[in-house]
């Protein structure tokens, strides 16, 4: 399964991401661009340790059953999955900024050291689980948007 632990692999969703245009149409969901870019920037944030959030009473109950589902197999993670409120984002910015941040963030992984990791919905991760996550919910976003 791919990680985002890989160089190869972070080469290759970089080259996606730098495809995406603002005006971009998502194929489905509620995002447009931006929003899209930005919830994927707070992501990386998250797993990097840059920002936590609350642990939520949902997650606690069934989170650890939903990772294990997501990360069982090579397939895509299912569409129009719910998020994290505080990831939910609304309004414009600026587009390209949050694209660099992205690119960026993608490119602190070799050095990944959020050993402690805690998800607010799926629990404790072990950096194996975090780098086919974050591998996964990368290519999710960039795949909703056609690239």
């Amino acid at each position: 399964m791919k990680t985002i632990f890989d160089q190869n692999t972070i080469e290759e969703l970089v080259l996606r991401i730098n495809t995406l245009e603002a005006n971009d149409i998502a194929q489905w969901g509620k995002m447009n661009a931006y929003q899209m870019v930005k919830h994927c920037v707070l992501g990386e944030e998250m797993f990097l340790g840059k920002k936590t959030y609350k642990r939520l009473f949902i997650g606690r109950l069934f989170g650890s059953m939903a990772l294990k589902g997501i990360l069982k197999d090579e397939s895509s993670i299912k569409k129009n999955q719910p998020t994290h409120p505080e990831m939910k984002i609304t309004g414009t910015g600026n587009f390209e900024n949050e694209q660099k941040k992205w690119v960026a963030f993608l490119q602190e992984y070799p050095t990944f050291s959020n050993i402690n990791f805690v998800h607010p919905f799926f629990g404790k991760m072990s950096k194996e689980q975090i780098g086919q996550f974050v591998y996964k919910h990368t290519d999710h976003h960039l795949s909703q948007f056609g690239k």
